[in-house]
């Protein structure tokens, strides 16, 4: 089930983290999958762990020549792209609104939400074409909720959340499915860019009172990213160990 073979996948920010453990639950699958990171020495490095057909790519997402070069190259050396995964993200600096500057919360905007709007842009004529695709859009509780002192990272995944019901809706007799997925606090390396207050009161807010793992996630966009997602767009599913109740 979920079989994934003869099939392409672009996973961004890959390199580590949720971006990775999708990264190799995709190739596990069956894919050939774009490891895309901005550091392309840490998606290399990532790849061997992955194995498989993964190969890596250099992307800054917040790049549109670099956004619309990469898929071009990805669907070139594999011959099609089915498959994308939006992960890329910045948690932003964490602290309350009005010590946030233009910068820290451009930064973490053109990341978060920009990033996903060219690459959607980018890939949909091409599965418009084909008549199929799966995109998956990894936004977050913080999303739905809003974090205290995160305003920058809330207000960019309730964004995501926006961008994928209403592009899902645009292509949803197209053979095209758009999903996303808001996992709670998952145990990465992003956490350290957070202060241990913000992420014990994250874990307070969860019923399951734990971090979520980052193959819990991948397990999710697993389904969405497959064939058998095929009466399912434009939602959001929550990762959330019992966090999300709407």
């Amino acid at each position: 089930m979920f079989e994934l073979t003869g099939q392409t996948a672009l996973v961004t920010g890959a390199a580590t983290g949720i971006g990775e453990a999708i990264a190799q639950r995709l190739t596990e699958a069956g894919a050939r999958v774009a490891v895309a990171d901005i550091h392309l020495d840490a998606a290399e490095s990532a790849v061997k762990r992955i194995g498989g057909s993964a190969f890596a790519v250099e992307l800054d997402v917040t790049k549109t020549d670099q956004v619309a070069a990469i898929i071009g190259k990805v669907a070139a050396a594999t011959g099609s792209l089915e498959i994308l995964v939006n992960n890329a993200g910045l948690a932003g600096k964490a602290a309350p609104i009005w010590e946030q500057t233009d910068a820290d919360w451009h930064q973490v905007m053109s990341v978060n939400i920009n990033g996903p709007f060219y690459l959607c842009r980018a890939v949909l004529p091409r599965m418009r074409a084909q008549g199929y695709g799966r995109i998956v859009n990894i936004a977050s509780i913080a999303g739905k909720e809003g974090n205290p002192n995160m305003v920058a990272y809330s207000a960019s995944k309730a964004a995501i959340i926006g961008l994928t019901k209403s592009i899902a809706k645009e292509v949803a007799t197209e053979g095209i499915c758009i999903n996303a997925v808001a996992p709670a606090v998952i145990r990465t390396k992003i956490l350290d860019q957070l202060t241990e207050a913000q992420v014990e009161y994250m874990i307070q807010k969860i019923p399951m009172r734990r971090t979520g793992n980052a193959e819990e996630v991948a397990a999710v966009v697993h389904f969405l990213a497959s064939r058998d997602c095929s009466f399912v767009t434009g939602q959001c599913y929550d990762v959330s160990g019992g966090r999300g109740t709407y």
